[in-house]
């Protein structure tokens, strides 16, 4: 290899500095927030889902969650009688699906949480089926100071995208 190539590797590797772990109780916290993230992210989706249905569609059943989760309906089941003991929807038998207060909360939270991520994943350059992907996940895992970055860089670089 030449120098320039031999250059151009070791100015893109990270430093020592940046490879070394982190302190002990930053580390535990950062796998602490990816565990909470993953234990709520699916409600989180379902009921922003729910919330989406009833906004566009003016109901909210099984059969419509379990085709746009990709899911059997049984498994929409399950997750409709969680919901219901935590407090975030009502439901009756083959009827429609309704939020409560405090699912319609977070539904719109989740909502906005994911617009952020869309808006500042675009606003990069990365394309729209892309972007709907990676927001999909993404925006259970950033905290409130990371979005409220990633508004204002979106606010400042937004063009017709």
């Amino acid at each position: 290899m030449n120098d320039r190539t031999d250059q151009a590797r070791s100015s893109a590797r990270p430093t020592d500095a940046e490879d070394a772990l982190p302190p002990t109780e930053q580390h535990a916290r950062q796998y602490k927030a990816v565990r909470d993230a993953h234990e709520t992210e699916l409600i989180e989706d379902y009921v922003e889902l729910i919330g989406d249905l009833l906004d566009h569609g003016g109901e909210a059943r099984a059969t419509d969650i379990a085709a746009r989760m990709g899911v059997r309906q049984a498994t929409v089941a399950r997750m409709i009688r969680r919901l219901n003991e935590l407090g975030f929807v009502n439901n009756e038998p083959y009827r429609s699906i309704f939020l409560t207060d405090r699912g319609r909360e977070m539904a719109n939270r989740s909502r906005e949480r994911h617009a952020v991520v869309l808006r500042f994943l675009r606003s990069l350059g990365v394309d729209d089926a892309t972007a709907r992907i990676d927001a999909e996940g993404m925006e259970h895992h950033v905290s409130e100071e990371t979005l409220d970055i990633m508004q204002r860089f979106s606010e400042n670089n937004s063009d017709s995208r």
